[in-house]
């Protein structure tokens, strides 16, 4: 039998990206109940896979003893995107199916002074369209309000 894919839900952090696993569910009961991985193997290992534009990077094998739980990795470039796949494994079981790639967008605050910077330029930028259209404007190239020679009406 193979064990997975857990599930997995990541959120960022300050240079971080915290990774929150919920164990894979089992088949098996005992006296009607669904017996959890943890109840059937005692304690599971996991192995998260981390992926960004330097490639992918296997993290250490941890241990579990809970269902669901939570781990951060820490040390991560600011303003990068990153990916994680988690598998887990029994100490009886090593057939696993990783979960599927989730993603979390690098830290996407605006750095100080951003938003004044698109103000302005978008302010500068009015202005210039606004002089060129009083340029052709001045030019005669439209709004021509100059009435016609009376021969021509």
């Amino acid at each position: 039998a193979f064990l997975g894919p857990p599930e997995v839900n990541v959120s960022s952090c300050l240079n971080c990206i915290n990774v929150t696993i919920k164990l894979p569910t089992s088949h098996f009961r005992e006296e009607g109940k669904l017996l959890t991985l943890i109840d059937i193997y005692e304690e599971l290992e996991y192995e998260i896979t981390l992926k960004s534009q330097d490639g992918e990077h296997k993290r250490p094998w941890k241990k579990t003893t809970e269902t669901v739980f939570s781990t951060v990795i820490e040390e991560l470039y600011p303003n990068r995107n990153y990916c994680v796949s988690v598998m887990v494994t029994a100490p009886l079981n090593k057939n696993s199916i990783p979960s599927a790639w989730k993603c979390v967008p690098g830290n996407s605050e605006a750095p100080p002074g951003y938003h004044m910077a698109a103000v302005a330029g978008a302010v500068c930028l009015s202005l210039l369209i606004a002089g060129a259209l009083k340029c052709l404007h001045i030019g005669g190239y439209f709004l021509q309000n100059k009435s016609l020679p009376q021969a021509l009406v």
